[in-house]
Parts: structure tokens; sequence; C-alpha cells
């Protein structure tokens, strides 16, 4: 069926309008959420102070810490500049959970840099196999049949909430209580963990609220708001929050010590604007998926598909046209509009991926982002965008300028 511009936005703008009003009420029950945490802890400028060496006293930063485990309902929060990105994030709160000789259950296959953290061999260097941690991937979509895979010593079951690089809807937090409590009817002393990464205010809950035990993610996806300039969170049970310290520093120092090199003004705004900036990003994949699909692409989710994370999934089948597609959100983008991706050897991947990032903050995922693995079926991965009016302009550049749509 071929379309014109006009119809194609006339689909899209359907499609946002149908989510709008429930996109806003998650929205305002969960900015009431923060505001009142950053109220009940009386934020204040004196924490927004810069501090350097140690940072020890630095009470800013141990604020921030209370206000992420009081809105994501945790014992306990670890948040720092000093954690470069989610797998960095989730890496701490593996090597927090497991000792030697301990066994992990995985629900899907993780996310490609996470790989090389589980070690397929003892040879992966610091990996956790070579510290002798096995671990069982179990099908994803087959929670009845947890009990082939989680034993009675099963220390971890890991849930990762959004998609990865793989081709399936992220986990809503109902689904996820669901393999919770499946989980615990194998093993009820068995420890959950859920890579939170791209989900964070999406819903109205976040997994500790469903009965995870800890969570994680980066700063510069959702909670970050599109200004925290970088770092990483835990959030959940103090004792785990406590040994994933003790990774990220040293025994017995701990939390003590992370100084606030940047002013935490940036991850205290952007955690306040984050609601916001996660609502507009869903409005965009609506936008993006909706026009796709009525393009004749295979998308996920649909249209009509409610959301747990701010990725869309577009099947392109054709390398040339997912590094197109790529290549068009970069061009759009306010910063190295004219830089042009290329696919290449990105650490911790199999295979080449293609990055457009065109964000004021480098790598930012909820700047609006694509990338995608130079393998088959040539999937692109969509995510972010800090407005709706913003997302849109991009995608219409694409199918305008770039596409040729009239």
């Amino acid at each position: 069926m071929n379309l014109s511009f006009k119809e194609l936005e006339e689909i899209g703008l359907k499609a946002v309008e149908r989510w709008s009003a429930a996109y806003s009420k998650t929205e305002s029950a969960n900015q009431e959420k923060v505001l009142q945490s950053f109220r009940r802890h009386r934020v204040n400028y004196q924490d927004f102070q810069l501090t350097t060496g140690y940072g020890m006293g630095d009470t800013g930063r141990d604020k921030l810490e209370r206000v992420y485990a009081d809105i994501f309902r945790g014992e306990d929060s670890l948040i720092r500049q000093q954690i470069v990105s989610g797998t960095h994030s989730i890496t701490l709160a593996l090597f927090a959970m497991v000792m030697p000789g301990d066994h992990m259950v995985l629900y899907g296959e993780p996310y490609d840099t996470l790989y090389k953290v589980l070690g397929r061999t003892k040879n992966d260097i610091g990996s956790l196999s070579e510290l002798g941690v096995s671990y069982t991937i179990h099908p994803f979509g087959e929670k009845e049949t947890l009990s082939r895979s989680i034993k009675k010593d099963t220390k971890v079951f890991y849930i990762q909430r959004s998609k990865g690089y793989s081709y399936r809807k992220a986990l809503s937090v109902d689904e996820i209580e669901e393999l919770i409590a499946a989980a615990r009817s194998q093993n009820p002393e068995i420890t959950v963990f859920v890579d939170n990464c791209y989900g964070e205010f999406c819903e109205d809950r976040e997994p500790l609220e469903a009965g995870a035990d800890l969570i994680a993610g980066s700063l510069i996806k959702n909670p970050g708001g599109a200004i925290a300039p970088s770092g990483g969170y835990l959030v959940g049970r103090k004792d785990l929050i406590e040994r994933a310290s003790y990774r990220l520093t040293a025994p017995g120092i701990g939390k003590e010590v992370g100084p606030s090199l940047i002013s935490n003004v940036s991850l205290y705004q952007g955690l306040f604007q984050a609601p916001h900036v996660v609502s507009e990003a869903l409005k965009g994949s609506v936008y993006l998926s909706a026009v796709l699909e009525a393009l004749g692409y295979e998308i996920l989710p649909k249209p009509n598909d409610s959301r747990s994370d701010i990725v869309e999934l577009i099947r392109f089948e054709d390398p040339e046209r997912l590094k197109s597609f790529c290549r068009g959100i970069q061009k759009y983008s306010p910063v190295d509009s004219h830089v042009i991706p290329e696919p290449w050897d990105m650490p911790g991947y199999e295979h080449q991926v293609i990055m457009a990032s065109g964000g004021f903050v480098e790598g930012s995922s909820i700047e609006i982002s694509a990338d995608g693995p130079l393998r088959p079926p040539y999937i692109c991965y969509v995510q972010g965008g800090t407005s709706f009016p913003y997302i849109k302009l991009v995608v219409d550049h694409i199918l305008k300028d770039e596409w040729g749509l009239q």
C-alpha cells in the first residue's frame, strides 16, 4: 500500500492520541512520587556542591542515595558518577550477589555485553565464570518450566526487563511479579535481580515493588532525564548494596567515598525531570511504530501494545536499510549531525554495531538514539527522545528527506 507522508503522519498522530491519557496518568503518578521524595528529604542548594579527593562527608551524594531508595522503594541505594554504564551497574550487582561455586539462572538471553561478565569459559578474565560461578539461561517465555532450571541451591534469578538485543517485548512489572513468584515457588530463598535499564518510570511502580531484591541501571538512560552527564545506580536490599559498594571501591570503605566531581545538581534535576522525559519518549515510540508498521515493516511493540520500556524494534532484514535509518537519526540530531555513523567493533559485543547518538551526553539513550548489531535479521533498536515534537521531527525528516516520501 502506497501512502503519502500526510497519511502516515495522520496514522502516527492518531496512535499517539490513543495513548496520551494513559501516559499522562503514569507521568503524574511518578512525578508525584519524585516530588514528595525531594520534599521529604529536604533537598537544598547545599546538596549540589562539588567534592574532591575521597569525597568523605559528601552530604549531597548521600542524600541523593536516600532519595533514590525512597522513589524506587528500596532499603538503600548506590548512586555514583564513577559507575560508567548500565553494564557496570549490573556487574556490581552480580558480584554482590554470588560467591564462588554459586549457580545463577537467567530468564532469557542477556544483553551482549553481559556475556563477558558472565564468562562463557573460565578463560574470560575477570568474569564470574573465572571465579567458579555457573549459570543457566532459561528460555524466555517459558515461565511454567522454571523448575527445570531453578534448583534448591540456585542463588540468583536474573531478569532483564528490557529487550536487550533480543526480538521480544519488554517485561511489564506485573509479568516480573509473576516470574518472581514462580521462581520463589521453586526456591523461597533465591535472590532476585532485575536489570531495570530502559524501564524506569514507564509504569507507576518498579520491580522492587513486585518482590525483586535488587535493581540496577544507568543514569544516562531514563532516570537521568537527559541531564545527568554520567553515572549508574543500584537500589535494593541494604546488605546487597553494601556488598556492591565494596566491589566499587574496597571492602571496609564502600559508600564512604566517591567524590562528586561534577555538581550533583544535574543528577537531582535529571531525576526530577525523568517522569516527563520518559512519557515523551513513550509517545515518540508509538508514533515511530505506527508509521513504520504502515510502511510494511515488522516492528515491536506494535502501536496498540502496552509498553514497559522506551525501546522500539524495527526489523529491516537488510544491513543497508539498518545503516540508512541509523544515519538518518544521527543526521537530524542536535549534536554531531554532520557525522556519518559506521559499524565498528564495540567493546563487549560479538558483532559489529552501528550506533547513532547525537545527544548532548555521549551515548545517552534517553536522548533519541538508534543502534543495532550487523547480523541477521538486522534489527534496529530505537530509544529515547527528550520531547515528542523533537522525536516526530526526526522521524518525519527521515521519511521525507531520506526515504523520499511525498
